[in-house]
């Protein structure tokens, strides 16, 4: 009896401090695509896209990566290329992906490509602020830093590479 005493304590004290870990979740949107055939439904990046991969991967230099999510479109995944990442993995909604990383990711550095429709809601989904009040087709020099514990999450915004707006 006493054994399974300590063993339920070591076991709620151990999800409490699962729960209350810090995860951190970078949120980039992909790199501009290769718009040169409109019939293209799942178009790469274009050559501007490819050197602003090359930027996210000079801004992340110091940031270990444990896992990145992408959509499964050549765009997100691409953006993530240049990246040293041990896995990605696809996500298709919103809230399996935060689901997700919550549950299986727990403290961990993550990475996450979206699109400018789906950006700031993964923020939201994660329990941060809007940083912006949206992302238009031509932002792609934003980036999201979350800091997020429990169903908080602490947002910060920055731009790298070449500003989109000239």
């Amino acid at each position: 009896m006493k054994k399974l005493l300590i063993f339920l304590s070591l076991s709620l004290l151990f999800n409490h401090v699962i729960s209350a870990q810090t995860t951190t979740v970078w949120i980039v949107r992909h790199a501009e695509k290769d718009k040169s055939n409109p019939q293209d439904t799942d178009p790469g990046l274009s050559d501007e896209g490819k050197i602003r991969v090359a930027d996210l991967a000079k801004y992340l230099k110091k940031v270990k990566f444990d896992v990145a999510f992408a959509t499964p479109t050549k765009r997100a995944h691409q953006t993530l290329d240049s990246l040293v990442i041990p896995k990605v993995i696809d996500y298709k909604d919103i809230k399996s992906l935060v689901d997700s990383i919550k549950t299986n990711y727990a403290g961990k550095t993550v990475i996450v490509a979206g699109h400018s429709n789906t950006v700031l809601e993964i923020i939201e989904a994660f329990g941060g602020k809007r940083p912006k009040e949206e992302l238009t087709d031509d932002d792609y020099d934003y980036i999201f830093e979350l800091s997020v514990k429990e169903d908080r999450a602490r947002v910060k915004m920055d731009q790298y590479g070449r500003p989109h707006h000239l």
